[in-house]
């Protein structure tokens, strides 16, 4: 059995185009949300630091990642990150420890 995982996602966006940035950002919710394999997916943003976002996501599963990856939603994303995105985007997968 598949093991689900958390991906924490920070994006920082060129200056000048936050507003894009976010209109992206948050037009990626819906849809994510829909997906086979989404247990959760929420954008923040930093509200002392202008343009500086993180999605915290969990999937059940890393096959329900990467099938969310090839999404058209996200790859408009990829498609955009050169123009809108200061810096690449910063991914981390977790796995969840239990303790009880």
């Amino acid at each position: 059995m598949s093991e689900a995982i958390t991906v924490i996602a920070r994006i920082r966006a060129r200056a000048g185009k936050e507003p894009e940035t976010e209109q992206l950002l948050t037009g990626l919710i819906e849809p994510t949300r829909n997906e086979q394999g989404c247990i959760s997916y929420d954008l923040f943003a930093m509200p002392d630091n202008p343009g500086s976002y993180m999605f915290i996501e969990t999937w059940q599963s890393r096959k329900h990642l990467n099938e969310h990856v090839q999404q058209p939603h996200v790859q408009a994303l990829i498609r955009c990150a050169d123009e809108l995105l200061a810096e690449p985007l910063d991914i981390s997968i977790w796995k969840h420890i239990n303790q009880q």
